[in-house]
């Protein structure tokens, strides 16, 4: 006999399941129908636990940003230096991604830009977020000497988000043909290479 779902579990039931259908099925062919469908139960069931299907679009967003967050907080809770941290912020990113596929559809869904103001909101929140965190640590490493002081640091997380955002496009049209995580290492440690040798040849114009 099947135990009873607390409603705690089930609402995380339906959560995990909508990612998985937006994955599968694209967001915006995304319905209340297909998601009881996916967990077993009726489609009133579903509106028990959450009223409207943005309200399930809300909490995957909370979803996506808690696992986010408590990702960064552990990268920033550890004794490196700020271009490690930058470095494992960016895998931590890809990682997650690459664990929830669902994210880059979501991102480009008319869902986000244009039927649901309230989760394109939490997801330009969670953007700001992660901007204001990489900054900080270039900030940090520009202070330190180990990267270019000459551009805005908030410029330079603006460069650095653009290269998961765009990697993260480019594993979803391939069809995920190569490892993400290991790609954007492989790139992220070019583009702060340049920096650091714009850093360098900074600091020796200075001794001349």
């Amino acid at each position: 006999m099947a135990l009873r779902r607390t409603a705690e579990e089930r609402r995380s039931e339906i959560v995990s399941a909508a990612l998985r259908l937006a994955d599968a099925l694209g967001p915006d062919r995304l319905t209340t129908e297909v998601i009881a469908a996916e967990v077993g139960v009726s489609q009133p069931a579903i509106f028990r636990h959450f009223r409207t299907k943005q309200a399930i679009w809300l909490a995957v967003a909370d979803n996506v940003a808690d696992r986010m967050t408590a990702a960064w907080d552990d990268v920033l809770d550890r004794p490196s230096g700020p271009v490690e941290r930058i470095g494992e912020l960016v895998s931590a990113q890809l990682r997650l991604i690459e664990a929830t596929p669902a994210i880059p559809a979501i991102l480009f869904s008319r869902e986000l830009h244009v039927e649901n103001e309230g989760l394109r909101a939490r997801f330009l929140e969670l953007v700001g977020r992660f901007h204001q965190t990489i900054a900080g640590e270039v900030r940090r490493a520009q202070g330190e000497g180990e990267m270019t002081g000459d551009i805005d640091p908030n410029d330079i997380a603006f460069l650095l988000i653009g290269l998961v955002q765009g990697l993260a496009l480019r594993w979803s049209l391939s069809r995920r043909r190569f490892g993400l995580e290991a790609e954007g290492a492989r790139l992220l440690a070019v583009q702060l290479t340049l920096l650091g040798q714009s850093a360098a040849a900074g600091t020796g114009k200075d001794r001349s």
